[in-house]
């Protein structure tokens, strides 16, 4: 296969990150994709692409209705809800889920493409078990971007860091709050957060890191502005010693957490959804879900909704000290498993698979 549409955004979230890998893929294979961008095209996080790849971008977007024929298979990225529109004639979708219980609109719209590819076992698992019989899944590539800087940073101190959007599902107000009752005002250990969300105003955004922590303030505790640049992101993943992203209740993959891990970091996961996919006893150290949650929070989860409904996996957090009283074991030690991740998962080998499910359907 040599010509593709292909739909998806370019931004600085996690869907975007995916797909302008996925769209360097295609560029180094001198494929010739009609590329339908998803929302305003924004490349300025990746920082360190190369000028060809950038004009090859350009020109995919601008010649997309020049290539554009009935008979052109359609791969789209994006979320179950809004890809029920179709291109061509053969469609087929990436997306990544995280709950547990599809609904039926979910299940219809699911059922209308000629194939579906969820990011997780887990999510392919679910919806197969409800009758659909048209999903497979994939494994997420690790970004070639990142790389190991083999530089100090914060030298004589246990250096923690939690990354991603500020969510419920990802229990990020419960993490924090568990680390500053273990750790806060002890500086032999720093925690750092990046842990923004483009769809909160900052004053709620700020509302809810001061309830998380009982309105108190802690010195060995600071919070990164959204980050701009994936060279920035690479930075942050270095400079750590322990990575608690991978806390989250529910993931289509964890970049965050995957990346971190991928980079030698010790990351702490709750042995559950997508983490199952790339995380084990031997490249991180495993938290077990002792039960589930409801998801919603009453901002990106709405009880009743026509999408994203059930529950999140949710953790004990005595175990969790304990696991983070063993990273602390583990600094100084590099993780040769984690590190093998960076060539068991990449976007050569998504992509293979992804063109294979297409011939095959």
């Amino acid at each position: 296969m040599n010509s593709l549409v292909f739909k998806c955004p370019v931004n600085n979230l996690s869907f975007g990150n995916v797909s302008l890998n996925l769209l360097r893929e295609m560029f180094n294979r001198d494929m010739d994709i009609a590329h339908f961008p998803i929302g305003k095209p924004d490349v300025s996080v990746f920082n360190t692409i190369s000028k060809e790849f950038g004009e090859w971008l350009q020109t995919s977007i601008n010649n997309r209705f020049k290539l554009l024929n009935k008979d052109l298979p359609t791969l789209q990225l994006w979320h179950i809800n809004g890809s029920e529109n179709r291109i061509t004639s053969k469609h087929h979708l990436i997306t990544f889920y995280e709950l547990d219980q599809p609904t039926e609109c979910e299940k219809n719209i699911v059922n209308i493409h000629d194939s579906v590819m969820f990011s997780s076992a887990y999510s392919n698992k679910i919806f197969k078990s409800v009758g659909c019989k048209n999903t497979s899944n994939i494994h997420i590539g690790f970004d070639p971007d990142f790389y190991v800087t083999n530089k100090k940073y914060l030298e004589g101190k246990i250096h923690f860091g939690l990354m991603g959007k500020w969510e419920k599902r990802k229990h990020t107000a419960k993490i924090l709050k568990l680390w500053a009752q273990k750790y806060g005002n002890n500086y032999n250990y720093q925690l750092s957060c990046c842990v923004t969300n483009p769809f909160l105003k900052q004053e709620d955004l700020n509302s809810y890191i001061a309830e998380a922590l009982d309105e108190k303030r802690y010195g060995n505790i600071n919070f990164l502005p959204f980050l701009k640049t994936n060279q920035e992101v690479n930075e942050f993943m270095n400079a750590i010693d322990i990575d608690l992203t991978g806390l989250s209740g529910a993931e289509g993959w964890n970049l965050p957490s995957f990346n971190c891990t991928a980079l030698g970091k010790w990351s702490i996961v709750l042995n559950a959804t997508s983490h199952k996919d790339w995380a084990n006893k031997d490249n991180a150290i495993l938290v077990d879900s002792k039960s589930k949650i409801p998801a919603y929070d009453g901002n990106f989860f709405q009880e009743g909704s026509d999408f994203n409904q059930g529950n999140i996996h949710d953790f004990d957090e005595d175990e969790v000290v304990s696991k983070m009283e063993h990273a602390e074991t583990l600094c100084g030690k590099e993780n040769t498993e984690g590190l093998k991740l960076q060539k068991t998962f990449s976007y050569s080998k998504m992509l293979d698979k992804i063109i294979k499910n297409i011939e095959n359907n």
